[in-house]
């Protein structure tokens, strides 16, 4: 069973194991479509849950084999690249060292030939990193048995849906509340029009923030920010996960949304809080109430039930806005749970 195209793979190196059998087991059940030996398998335990056996083999190969250079200088590099040639379903490099530059130049000249490349790690970190070289990254990931627990929180990450329901909810009412503290969150990334965070004042009901990306005679584009509201404010991220707006700092990370529902992880450059005239927006979603408290400011836009965004200066009570609905009311630390709260 393979992985879906541009899934990423992660396949588990069996060589060293005492107790295959358990293995494959595991990693059927942790959702790891392949297994791979340096050294060959014995006679015994089949593949479980439609886990397939690759063999590391030297020469010309088959979608079974796949080739497996060490590299330690620019020579091996060259070696792996000959090796992509040969027939295998991929090749693996595994470097005593790892450094970003070989890894770029591995996975560019992988992919101008339409062959696969798969790095062999140990930590999440770099497994997250490799993955993203590029935009693309690797195609997949090797790991040892040691690192299965990783990989399992990692799938898990994986195939999270990268999409986010959103629903029409009714503006009922839009007040001046005078002047607080307000958070602007200017990102790594240039953001799209239509894209932008997930605000709310209550942890069950989030308004879709706009970035500053729609041009305005008042002032120039600023398309990695998001002027998100004031600074007690909620901010989704991903695996549903909550944080305030006024913990975020440089290197956080939060999770973009565009107007389709589309989600994506940015890096927080900086955050800038500072004194501004807010406004309340309140609306309601399917009978849940929620309220966002925003700078007041021609440039601070909502999106709109069309998909186009609308100034916090123009919105008034029934027009709708696009926001993002929670199972859970209550929080703890970031996280869902299930009980009691009134939020108002």
């Amino acid at each position: 069973m393979s992985p879906p195209e541009n899934e990423k793979d992660i396949v588990l190196d069996v060589t060293d194991s005492q107790d295959l059998g358990a293995l494959l087991k595991q990693a059927g059940e942790a959702g790891i479509h392949k297994v791979i030996s340096r050294i060959g398998y014995p006679e015994g335990p089949q593949p479980a849950n439609g886990v397939v056996r690759i063999e590391v083999s030297e020469g010309k190969g088959s979608e079974k084999t796949a080739a497996w250079i060490r590299v330690a200088g620019a020579g091996d590099v060259q070696k792996a690249v000959e090796a992509s040639a040969d027939g295998h379903a991929f090749v693996v490099v595994q470097c005593a060292n790892w450094k970003i530059i070989p890894l770029e130049n591995m996975i560019a000249d992988f992919r101008r030939k339409n062959r696969k490349i798969y790095a062999y790690m140990k930590e999440r970190n770099d497994i997250e990193l490799a993955f993203s070289i590029l935009e693309k990254g690797v195609d997949g990931i090797v790991i040892p048995a040691e690192s299965l627990g990783v990989a399992k929180e990692l799938i898990t990450s994986l195939k999270s849906p990268n999409r986010l329901a959103l629903t029409k909810a009714k503006v009922t009412k839009v007040v001046d509340v005078g002047n607080g503290e307000r958070a602007c969150i200017d990102t790594a990334s240039q953001l799209s029009v239509g894209e932008g965070l997930l605000i709310g004042s209550r942890a069950s009901l989030f308004f879709l923030v706009h970035s500053e990306t729609v041009p305005s005679e008042y002032i120039p584009t600023r398309e990695f920010r998001v002027n998100a509201g004031a600074i007690h404010s909620y901010i989704l991220g991903g695996a549903g996960k909550t944080r305030y707006l006024s913990e975020l700092k440089a290197s956080d990370k939060v999770m973009t949304v565009t107007n389709d529902g589309k989600s994506r992880e940015v890096v927080v450059g900086r955050v800038k809080i500072e004194r501004r005239p807010l406004v309340m927006v309140e609306a309601v979603a399917d009978g849940e109430e929620g309220t966002a408290m925003l700078q007041k400011a021609e440039t601070i836009r909502l999106i709109r039930a069309d998909g186009t965004p609308v100034s916090v200066t123009d919105l008034k009570a029934g027009d709708e806005v696009m926001v993002h609905m929670t199972k859970n009311k209550a929080r703890h630390f970031g996280g869902e749970v299930d009980e009691f709260i009134l939020e108002r």
